[in-house]
């Protein structure tokens, strides 16, 4: 039998350990400007250390966890080679998921799967997260970077993210607390966020050039399609916790992401109760609906209940909370830079999501 000399090295096979290194020393400085007090040690373990001698003056800390991604927004800005914001995206998406039951985002991790790392290009993407983190609260104390050479295209990423945070138990929220007559508040959104994308690709970006795509547009308020598509999801959990810790009785929140309004409002109802949503008939919501929205149901012919149940209509998030405290809530809200509107009540039903203008 013959002797193998051929040599094929990691870097033959695709992947570059020194670029990966190179990469981390590219985000070092990103991902300390998000530390608090509680985290030990920096990048380079095995392992996050994160103390939690804080959580010892709670009565009973609830650990509150979770994960989601950015999705199909991530072919935009691969084809508009936008990579500054979805970071944004990635930790708004995870920590807005956790403080409607009040909880505090602790720490963030982050996973990013690509075709062909370049230090540079990781920078751009981990600095988006590292400002979302500043965002929020939280800080950024690990990930991975993972290169799948022969898996993706070399320009081809995905992000997944993962936040921890803390409520003490007798501070937790949630739809046992609802009660019939409830105000349900709405907090603008900065357009479509992070869902929907899927459609948003099929009427909107494919067969269009990115010429096109970044040219002002009437109907968009001068904004074009790239701008208002790209723009980073409203991050809402340092300045609702804010408004919690000044008092602010608040009973349930919801976050409004994929499924829009209908099936996510719902998630904050008790059985015995639905969610009244104020749509208004022939003259529209009691909002204000981003043009960038309104521009795609137009474009893909969504009825009303297929817009509601796929962009969030211009409401990022909900609060709900007793009808004689809405005033002050709306202020303690309104002192931490965060507009709000009166989008609809409890009242008695199954746990659905119901319109004024179908009743």
């Amino acid at each position: 039998m013959a002797e193998n000399t051929k040599h094929v090295s990691y870097a033959d096979a695709g992947v570059d350990t020194a670029e990966g290194a190179r990469a981390v020393d590219a985000i070092k400085a990103a991902v300390a400007t998000t530390n608090r007090p509680e985290v030990i040690g920096g990048l380079g373990g095995f392992g996050s250390c994160f103390s939690a001698a804080a959580l010892k003056g709670m009565e009973d800390p609830i650990l509150v966890s979770g994960t989601d991604g950015v999705g199909t927004k991530l072919a935009i800005a691969q084809l508009l080679d936008r990579h500054e914001t979805v970071g944004e995206d990635l930790v708004a998406m995870c920590v807005d998921d956790i403080v409607p039951m009040g909880a505090e985002p602790l720490f963030f991790l982050d996973y990013v799967a690509i075709g062909k790392l370049r230090a540079e290009h990781v920078a751009k993407i981990v600095g988006g997260i590292a400002e979302g983190c500043r965002k929020s609260g939280c800080a950024l104390v690990g990930g991975e970077m993972a290169e799948h050479p022969g898996v993706m295209a070399a320009d081809d990423y995905d992000l997944a993210g993962f936040v921890v945070g803390v409520v003490d138990r007798p501070k937790l929220l949630g739809p046992e607390l609802v009660r019939e007559g409830d105000v349900i508040l709405g907090l603008p959104s900065s357009g479509i966020h992070s869902n929907g994308y899927s459609l948003v690709r099929k009427v909107a970006i494919e067969g269009r050039s990115v010429e096109e795509l970044e040219t002002p547009l009437d109907e968009l308020g001068g904004e074009s399609l790239a701008d208002a598509v790209m723009r980073p999801t409203k991050i809402y959990a340092g300045q609702l916790l804010a408004a919690l810790r000044a008092g602010a009785p608040v009973h349930a929140m919801a976050h409004i992401t994929g499924g829009g309004i209908t099936e996510n409002l719902d998630r904050a109802m008790p059985d015995g109760l639905d969610a009244l949503v104020y749509r208004g008939g022939e003259d529209g919501p009691a909002w204000d609906v981003p043009p960038v929205i309104t521009y795609m149901i137009r474009e893909a012919g969504l009825t009303t209940e297929e817009a509601y149940r796929t962009f969030n209509m211009g409401v990022g998030m909900s609060v709900i909370c007793a009808p004689e405290d809405a005033e002050r809530v709306r202020a303690l809200l309104a002192e931490q830079g965060l507009e709000s509107f009166v989008m609809g009540e409890a009242v008695p039903g199954t746990g659905k999501v119901v319109y004024d203008d179908e009743r």
